[in-house]
């Protein structure tokens, strides 16, 4: 008997040893995970934090522009949110129909705490970016497995387009942030996580449609999963989710008619991102131009991805995985699937105003970088069976390499080139000439950017004034129309007048040349302060 309990203890003991060493596995297991994941949320920090203070002159200056504009407002008229006003439109009120102002208003606080610095927006976009990254690490997981999240996640972090948006003082950052972390922690929810998921992913969710209207699209993946728990009849769980989802439609919808009729009060009564639809231009339109699919060609090559990451793309959409034993897991290994083709349809609807504004398509990039991820790994172990294998990593080195390379370096340091510096050189010139209270006219090099008024630190207008259904990206076709357009503004205010020498509608037409009849007009009527290089600059007689 002694001899029996003796062996027993020892058997005991052997066991207790081997689960305290699987615990202790598990646990290290875990933790490489988690520095995994910490050291791709540090490469995405590298990116997006390149050239972070670098002005507000890149290839997306004029959409940023208006942004900051809003935040200059926030802080210095009116903290209402819901009241955006731009100052490129006069002397306001300049209210307009935008999306719920979250990265502009945190802009603004930042203001009132540290003072005035035209780069906080841009940090901003980039905790929003960081957000993304960790959120769609953690969808990924739930959706295929940890390796695929780590993919997904680096594959999101060195995107250039990625980079570039979650950099830019845009709305789209927050946007993505909010609709993927409410996506995910629907998901959870979906796979049995508390209860307390469901209002918190509804919260996340609606913020981040509220933020830009693309966002919605994510929304088919919670529609997706809602039919998956009708089909499985839990129609308690189904019937929550619907009335949840209710209650965001309602909320997404009462601000937008908000921001609609915000729009149709104001002048210049313009709404963002209105025009360009396919009910707008008509489905022959659409048709005809093939879905502006060659401008999304040309986007994607030289622009927002390069060849290595359209072809992960490619190869992780053609290759799918193996299909999963459990029927819950099937649901959710096709997310993915159903956020694109959600995508899709969106940009099959409004294809005139995305390519356009090719920030939308940052409601692409979740999925996008899901299967980025899913066909590196493909591309990486080939007929291996395990990862962990020295020539599957040195594949994976390689891929990067390639990646990093061809793609997100010289692509992103051509989407921030300082392409309307002769912009911000105007306004800042405009701001030392300008008294307290003086309005401004200004034309910077691409016309239409308001970048030279928001330098200026001052109110004004651009030049030919726009907003609305007015065309101000082209200058107006003879003199005498620009004239008068000019003297209906000194009748309105405006102080001083100033051009960059460079500046050229959409149409390719040089001011200087275009319209010398204004600069005679301004020789005889006004006092001309700068006539440089690159500037012209005139202060601007009452009648």
């Amino acid at each position: 008997m002694t001899d029996a309990r003796g062996l027993n203890q020892v058997e005991g003991q052997q066991y207790q040893q081997r689960t305290t060493s699987r615990s202790i596995a598990a646990r290290s297991y875990i933790s490489i995970d988690t520095a995994i994941l910490l050291g791709i949320v540090f490469i995405a920090i590298v990116f997006r934090f390149y050239k972070i203070t670098l002005p507000l002159v890149d290839g997306f200056s004029w959409r940023q522009i208006s942004t900051a504009m809003m935040a200059d407002n926030f802080q210095q008229r009116s903290w209402n949110i819901f009241f955006p006003e731009v100052s490129w439109t006069g002397p306001g009120p300049s209210y307009q129909g935008r999306e719920f102002q979250i990265v502009s208003y945190l802009t603004a606080l930042l203001y009132q705490l540290f003072g005035w610095h035209d780069w906080f927006g841009r940090v901003v976009a980039a905790i929003f970016g960081l957000v993304t990254v960790v959120s769609l690490h953690r969808l990924t997981a739930l959706c295929w497995d940890k390796m695929h999240a780590h993919a997904a996640a680096l594959a999101y972090s060195l995107m250039p387009a990625a980079i570039m948006i979650d950099s830019s003082f845009l709305p789209d950052p927050a946007m993505l942030a909010l609709v993927t972390l409410g996506v995910w922690l629907f998901v959870k929810y979906w796979a049995g996580g508390s209860g307390w998921l469901l209002p918190l992913a509804t919260a996340s969710f609606s913020l981040g449609a509220l933020s830009k209207p693309p966002g919605i699209a994510a929304g088919a993946v919670i529609f997706y999963l809602m039919v998956c728990w009708i089909l499985e009849r839990k129609w308690k769980q189904a019937r929550l989710v619907f009335l949840f989802g209710l209650l965001s439609l309602a909320i997404i919808g009462a601000y937008f008619s908000w921001a609609i009729y915000l729009a149709r009060s104001y002048p210049p009564f313009h709404f963002a991102g209105s025009g360009g639809y396919i009910w707008d231009y008509g489905v022959w339109s659409y048709v005809k131009d093939r879905f502006y699919f060659q401008s999304v060609w040309n986007t994607s090559v030289l622009w927002f991805y390069g060849y290595p990451f359209m072809l992960l793309f490619a190869v992780g959409l053609w290759m799918p995985l193996s299909r999963a034993e459990d029927p819950r897991q099937r649901a959710l290994s096709a997310i993915p699937y159903v956020w694109l083709a959600a995508a899709v349809i969106l940009y099959l609807a409004a294809a005139g105003e995305i390519t356009s504004n090719v920030w939308n398509l940052h409601v692409f990039h979740v999925p996008a970088a899901m299967f980025c991820g899913h066909g590196a790994l493909l591309l990486a172990k080939l007929s291996s069976k395990t990862v962990l294998n020295p020539t599957v990593v040195l594949r994976s080195i390689c891929i990067v390499i390639v990646a990093v390379g061809w793609s997100t370096l010289p692509l992103v340091r051509t989407m921030k080139k300082p392409i309307a510096t002769n912009g911000k050189l105007l306004g800042e010139e405009l701001a030392r000439l300008a008294q307290p209270g003086d309005l401004v006219v200004a034309i910077a090099p691409e016309v239409g950017d308001p970048v030279a008024v928001y330098y200026s630190r001052a109110r004004g207008w651009v030049f030919p004034p726009g907003g609305g259904d007015a065309e101000w990206s082209k200058f107006v076709a003879d003199d005498t129309t620009a004239i008068a357009q000019l003297e209906e503004l000194r009748a309105q205010g405006a102080d001083l007048f100033g051009v960059a020498k460079n500046a050229t509608d959409k149409e390719a037409r040089l001011f200087l040349e275009h319209h010398d009849g204004i600069i005679d007009h301004l020789d005889r009527t006004a006092t001309k302060l700068v006539d440089s290089e690159n500037l012209l600059i005139y202060r601007i007689t009452r009648p």
